[in-house]
């Protein structure tokens, strides 16, 4: 971990942030965690308030939280399966002195949507299916668990409000339902904003 003095930035960018974690860590950046011009397009669409709870399904490092969270009104917590980056993310967000993001440590199926007004998905789900770059080596090859998951979020999802946005990134859009509309896109197609509208 860097020092614990930061110099924190008008801009966030990858290198910034990266830089407060191990090298371990910063080398899964760019196929696993969020880029920071992603997050503040995805948080820009998503927060409609101060009051308004966001849900990162999949948070890895607590890079869309805690940089959406310095950013943008409104609270982000990150639903995290491993322990260690749940740790990780709460050390470097009370560094960062970023106090309206919060880390769960947790299996997704275990959360209540209800609780969230709005929610970011970065096809948190592939690593049961794509092996490459793996996080740790405690995954191996599980459509099984990737369609329990996915099926999961999509049933949350089409229960959820009318209104309730969501922001995918870098996914096949099998866990939006199709009572979601798709509202606009970036990142050259990969960011897409949804919003339920029926």
């Amino acid at each position: 971990m860097c020092s614990e003095h930061y110099s924190i930035p008008a801009a966030w960018t990858d290198e910034f942030f990266d830089a407060a974690f191990p090298l371990k860590f910063q080398k899964l950046s760019g196929r696993h965690w969020t880029p920071a011009t992603v997050v503040k397009q995805a948080a820009g669409f998503l927060v409609e308030g101060e009051a308004t709870k966001v849900l990162d399904i999949g948070s890895g490092v607590g890079k869309f939280c805690i940089i959406a969270a310095a950013l943008f009104q409104g609270h982000f917590t990150g639903i995290e399966q491993r322990e260690n980056l749940v740790r990780f993310s709460r050390k470097v967000a009370k560094r960062f002195q970023v106090d309206r993001a919060n880390f769960i440590h947790a299996n997704v199926n275990s959360i209540n949507f209800r609780d969230y007004d709005a929610f970011y998905f970065f096809n948190s789900f592939e690593e049961n299916l794509d092996l490459s770059e793996k996080i740790d080596r405690n995954h191996s090859f599980n459509i099984v668990l990737y369609n329990t998951y996915t099926r999961y979020i999509y049933q949350q999802f089409k229960a959820a409000p009318i209104g309730t946005r969501i922001v995918t990134y870098c996914t096949n859009c099998q866990e939006i339902p199709d009572n979601y509309v798709l509202v606009k896109t970036g990142a050259k197609g990969k960011l897409i904003c949804w919003q339920k509208k029926h």
